[in-house]
């Protein structure tokens, strides 16, 4: 059912697309025999937008994954380097968030280990809205910053990494077991900003998965029961995002990558010295606005991997852009 409601929308959509072309090309030919510019303009700038929620509409057809509608955990962990990678966690996170913002999604904070000077060890986050696990999947890997460090003295130029991990939030209809015996829950007080209550009290909670190795944590309520049920659901997310991998022979290399935070792994770079520049490596789609990037301007890196990973699938060979 969830599976026919999903084609019947799309469906939906199409006709909508088509029935609106329609009407705007017999308006925009009414217009001209009458020679009424104001209709005619009207119509030439609905069927500008009519095309670009077509291609919007094209790219979304990418998005075919078993799971790909689902709301998705987002976390970022900061690679060796001290504060300047750490900084470097904390920009990435600004640059989910400002995605998420920008797409009508929903970024909600759910644990964070801030740096010891500056930035952030780790954070999660949950992006809450349509398709934001299949637009943020292809994220997961090393990113690479090449910077002038604001916090070396000499001025000299710094490569920090740090890793993205994406895996969808499931829901009722997806069952995950889960035996408590190969779990171990750990109570900790939280850190950071959240009241007197929270800091007072050991209401965080981590939980190891013994077989998997998998770690979750979550310090986002007062309540120790809430976060641990807040912690469970994102375990089961990660057991379930883990078999999708195991199904997925593509994905065999992406899991690989995710070992070590460093030189060979990643999957894009940012240089804002001595050139500004933003590639990925995977897809080869370059941008030198940098800035428009950090501030969540992803969209086309997301595009691109995403066909990418299909082609893949398909056993086609995936071409450069």
């Amino acid at each position: 059912m969830r599976e026919r409601n999903r084609l019947e929308q799309r469906l939906g959509d199409i006709e909508g697309l088509e029935r609106r072309l329609s009407d705007n090309l017999e308006l925009l030919e009414l217009a001209e025999a009458e020679s009424d510019a104001s209709v005619a303009g009207e119509a030439e700038a609905a069927l500008k937008a009519l095309h670009a929620e077509a291609i919007a509409a094209e790219k979304e057809t990418l998005l075919s994954g078993e799971a790909d509608a689902n709301d998705c955990y987002l976390e970022v962990h900061a690679g060796a380097g001290g504060t300047e990678a750490q900084d470097w966690a904390e920009m990435l996170l600004r640059m989910y968030a400002r995605w998420a913002e920008a797409h009508g999604y929903k970024a909600q904070w759910l644990e964070e280990s801030a740096g010891e000077e500056a930035g952030t060890k780790s954070a999660t986050l949950k992006i809450i809205g349509r398709n934001a696990y299949g637009w943020l999947k292809t994220e997961s890997g090393v990113h690479r910053l090449v910077r002038i460090s604001p916090y070396d003295s000499s001025s000299r130029r710094h490569t920090s990494f740090a890793s993205v991990w994406v895996y969808p939030v499931i829901d009722e209809k997806i069952e995950v077991e889960i035996n408590d015996r190969d779990l171990r829950v750990d109570t900790y007080r939280a850190s950071g900003a959240g009241g007197q209550h929270v800091n007072k009290t050991d209401s965080a909670i981590r939980i190891t998965h013994l077989p998997s190795g998998i770690v979750v944590q979550c310090q986002s309520d007062r309540s120790q029961h809430k976060n641990r049920a807040t912690a469970m659901n994102m375990l089961k997310a990660r057991l379930y995002e883990l078999e999708l991998q195991k199904r997925e022979a593509a994905t065999q290399a992406e899991h690989d990558a995710k070992t070590e935070i460093g030189w060979g792994h990643q999957i894009r770079s940012y240089v804002l010295q001595p050139y500004q520049m933003v590639k990925d490596l995977r897809t080869d789609v370059q941008t030198s606005n940098t800035q428009a990037v950090l501030d969540g301007d992803l969209d086309e890196f997301m595009a691109a991997a995403l066909a990418a990973r299909v082609k893949e699938s398909s056993g086609a060979k995936p071409q450069s852009h």
